[in-house]
């Protein structure tokens, strides 16, 4: 498993990037990362569920990829709300969710990579982040969440 991680930009936006490969073929990987089913176990960082009737995935451009993580201790609620905006199942995912600034949404692009060998490597991208979403505990929390995927993964 490898990371990588990039900050692009020196001004009030951000992007980041992460690499990993999981030991997967690209299909099963990109189902995990479209299905409520698969996305209740492991989205979100550690100490943080998502219950699947908190995950709403409608797989198409222009539909919703929303989310309400629950903090496991307190109880507190975290939403995501996305808009999908490009599918190519199963090589590539990019949604859009508002982010502080509502003229510049959050961007993610996902990429899946098959690497001939039974294993997929997962690019994920993100632009136009506000400066707390690239903070060093920010970035922490979301290696976590790569964590409980390639646990998860592992598993089936």
């Amino acid at each position: 498993m490898s990371d990588t991680t990039t900050d692009g930009t020196p001004t009030e936006l951000h992007e980041v990037t992460h690499t990993r490969v999981y030991a997967a073929s690209r299909e099963l990987i990109f189902a995990c990362m479209t299905t409520p089913e698969h996305l209740t176990h492991f989205w979100g960082p550690v100490g943080v569920s998502t219950p699947i009737e908190n995950i709403t995935v409608d797989l198409r451009p222009g539909g919703a990829f929303t989310t309400d993580m629950v903090n496991d201790a307190t109880g507190e609620v975290y939403p995501t709300r996305g808009v999908y905006v490009e599918i190519t199942a199963p090589e590539r995912l990019v949604w859009q969710e508002a982010g502080s600034d509502n003229d510049h949404p959050i961007t993610t692009s996902v990429t899946f990579t098959d690497l001939g060998d039974g294993r997929t490597e997962v690019v994920s991208h993100q632009t136009n982040l506000p400066p707390h979403y690239v903070s060093e505990e920010a970035q922490a929390g979301l290696l976590t969440s790569f964590d409980k995927f390639a646990a998860y993964v592992e598993a089936l």
